[in-house]
């Protein structure tokens, strides 16, 4: 239901990187050469869909401007349906980069502050120790120790409030990192509760279409249920994720390769977007807390770049997923002065995925697959 990173292998290791470093000389050219590009992604791709026994792939890159698809493998083993740039896939925590947005555009709107606490919004929490926490620290996992999954004992949503009036942190807001989907999930909830809107609604009639991603859904509607993957477990039995407590704020959101590159491009350039909108998405560049070896933001995380492997590795760990990490403060936040790779893992039971994009190469990479193999 999140980004749950394995201990990686060699070839799996090295794709991504192989991928990036390879694109770089087409981001200084018109990169028009789609023979040499197929090459570049098959070189990269091909052996981690072998290894891993990937039903599908869905490859999205952007290189200036122009997005270019490569296609692998089946949406489904059933039916033999082939993967395509519409198949929607299961975007696992990549949704939190959604719920990030939304929140920055609802402070763009007045609507809420980052450096609010929850009780504004839910008064349930008044005098609680999570109320200590802000905004901020939600959105970001600093909150002081919120787990990595909600708990069992939280079989609802009606039972959210009772949880975090028990909850007792480990560390102080902002002195330690803990990756948490209750955490980003409670900052989707007060968003909601800050535009007076249900999530689901907010997320899907008030933000996607203003990002014209037509496609990316937290509830798949049955006219686009034919272009829905299936994905696959270790035993490839096939299935989908199910609904559950917060689900849509931190893992639920299915989207395209085609809607995916589009809001790469977007946070690439967000010229084209309504202002609000566009200074919500800028809103998630900026930096906020230092780990040492990446930058947290609001969703995505921060490496400058070049990076080395062994950082990007070391950034998207097991420990950085399941671990306390101590965490500084940037006083002011910032945007990053010089260039800067943003990316973000997600996985739910049978579906991988990641995305990268670096701002002054103007270069980004999508990758959805229907099969949760190791993040590294």
């Amino acid at each position: 239901m999140s980004s749950h990173p394995r201990h990686p292998r060699h070839r799996s290791c090295i794709a991504i990187a192989a991928l990036l470093s390879a694109l770089m000389p087409c981001s200084s050219r018109a990169a028009d050469d789609n023979a040499a590009m197929l090459r570049i992604i098959d070189n990269a791709v091909r052996p981690v869909i072998a290894e891993y026994d990937l039903p599908g792939m869905a490859v999205a890159v952007t290189i200036k401007g122009r997005a270019y698809f490569y296609n692998y493998g089946v949406a489904s083993r059933e039916t033999g349906q082939p993967v395509s740039e519409h198949t929607l896939f299961e975007l696992g925590s990549v949704s939190k980069t959604f719920t990030a947005t939304l929140g920055a555009y609802a402070q763009v709107l007045g609507k809420l502050a980052l450096d609010d606490h929850p009780s504004r919004y839910l008064p349930q929490l008044q005098g609680r120790a999570i109320d200590r926490a802000s905004l901020l620290h939600l959105a970001t996992y600093t909150a002081g120790g919120l787990p990595l999954q909600v708990p069992d004992s939280v079989p609802d949503r009606a039972a959210i409030p009772a949880y975090f009036q028990h909850w007792q942190p480990d560390a102080a807001p902002g002195q330690q990192r803990r990756y948490s989907n209750p955490s980003i999930g409670l900052f989707g909830q007060l968003t909601a509760l800050a535009l007076q809107r249900d999530f689901t609604e907010a997320m899907q009639h008030d933000l996607l279409p203003q990002l014209g991603l037509r496609h990316t859904y937290l509830g798949v509607p049955a006219s686009a249920m034919p272009d829905y993957a299936w994905g696959y477990d270790k035993a490839n039995k096939p299935g989908r994720v199910s609904p559950d407590v917060y689900d849509a704020e931190s893992y639920g959101m299915k989207s395209s390769s085609a809607d995916m590159i589009r809001f790469v491009q977007l946070n690439l350039d967000g010229s084209a977007l309504p202002d609000p909108v566009r200074r919500a998405v800028e809103a998630t560049h900026v930096g906020h807390f230092d780990m040492g070896n990446m930058v947290q933001g609001l969703g995505w995380e921060q490496y400058p770049y070049p990076v080395t492997l062994a950082r990007l590795l070391d950034g998207n760990s097991a420990s950085m997923a399941s671990d306390p990490h101590p965490a500084r403060l940037l006083q002011p936040a910032r945007i990053p002065a010089g260039p800067t790779l943003y990316n973000k893992t997600g996985s739910t039971s049978r579906f991988g995925a990641y995305v990268l994009f670096v701002p002054q190469q103007q270069i980004g990479i999508v990758l959805l697959a229907n099969r949760n193999y190791p993040i590294p």
